[in-house]
């Protein structure tokens, strides 16, 4: 008898001592996995699948979000450039970029397939700074059921909306916060020259009834029918109109402001491997893919497909683009629309 309480007591602390040799490991295995920190301005719906698909190609590395609008992003960078938190910026406007590359920011790397994306979608050095994902532009979202309710007839064109039938019923994306604001005012002032783009905000801002500190707010205020108008971009409003809402999405004939997202690794990181892993996988054509669900121009044509409302010639439509002006330009033409319309814009 004495004999089996023995064993069993030996066979009990060899369980026991099993046990906690596979927490052991399965407390090493958590502790070996690489935490990065993702500043992203990509659309909340989005994160999600680009995050899951990410990470089971790679259980080594786990991504955590920082999301915010692009210019608050962008702020926010800026503002922490004395102790930096974030390891990458994934999905963030490259004229943003390019304003925390000139601050000595970003870390230069070249991803394994640098080699299919197109060459205006990425940083032009040899070792770029930053490398796109995908492009985004300009669309205005055109409630139908509350335009027929007041009387509004159907935009074709950026200077149609300053018509005085539109008074009161225009939303926007402030350009300090947001991304597609800024895209949509750095087009008009090259579309139109500076004077004469400064003029023709003047008297679109008589038809603003507010400026959103979001891109996609105002397209899904036009879906909701709070504003017949919305000035947004082209995956809120395929999407918006995709799920129901009664609008029709416009592409203005005088052209479409647009920017790319993008990735880019920070300097600062001390995780520099598996932010590597991150840059290398977003250029991958199983990514590209994902980003195809969204945007109609990616980084590599060859994962791009047709999406639903909008135009497939959409390349064609957008409007001169000179980046380097955007960027370089950003504070000073900021500056001036705050000057010119804050008065209008929404409550933080």
């Amino acid at each position: 008898m004495r004999h089996a309480v023995v064993s069993w007591s030996r066979r009990f602390t060899l369980a026991a001592a099993a046990a906690c040799t596979l927490l052991g490991l399965a407390s090493a295995a958590h502790a070996a996995k690489t935490e990065l920190l993702v500043y992203s301005a990509l659309e909340a719906d989005q994160i999600k699948a680009y995050k899951t698909a990410f990470e089971k190609a790679h259980p080594e590395i786990e991504l955590k979000f920082v999301r915010d609008s692009t210019g608050i992003i962008t702020a926010r960078l800026l503002a922490e450039k004395a102790n930096p938190q974030a390891d990458v910026i994934w999905g963030v406007a490259a004229t943003s970029l390019m304003l925390l590359d000139k601050q000595g920011m970003l870390q230069p790397y070249a991803p394994r397939n640098l080699a299919k994306v197109r060459a205006n979608m990425r940083d032009p050095q040899a070792t770029p700074t930053w490398v796109g994902m995908d492009l985004w532009s300009s669309a205005v979202c055109f409630n139908t059921v509350e335009a027929g309710k007041r009387k509004l007839s159907t935009p074709a064109s950026w200077a149609d909306l300053t018509r005085p039938e539109y008074k009161g019923s225009i939303t926007m994306p402030h350009p300090a916060s947001s991304g597609t604001g800024y895209l949509m005012v750095a087009a008009w002032l090259q579309i139109m020259g500076e004077e004469k783009g400064w003029a023709y905000m003047d008297a679109l801002h008589q038809n603003i009834g507010v400026y959103t500190h979001s891109g996609s707010k105002p397209c899904r205020q036009a879906g909701a029918g709070e504003f017949p108008v919305g000035l947004s971009f082209e995956y809120r409003a395929s999407k918006t109109k995709k799920d129901g809402a009664p609008i029709d999405i416009i592409f203005p004939r005088e052209g479409l402001g647009w920017d790319v997202e993008a990735t880019a690794i920070m300097k600062s990181s001390k995780k520099q491997e598996a932010a590597k892993v991150l840059a290398d996988w977003s250029v991958t054509p199983e990514a590209n893919r994902l980003y195809a669900a969204n945007f109609a121009v990616l980084a590599l044509p060859e994962a791009q497909e047709k999406l639903e409302f909008i135009p497939a010639n959409l390349e064609s439509l957008l409007a001169r683009n000179d980046f380097n002006w955007a960027a370089a330009n950003r504070e000073r033409i900021l500056a001036e629309w705050s000057r010119r319309y804050e008065a209008k814009a929404e409550k933080k």
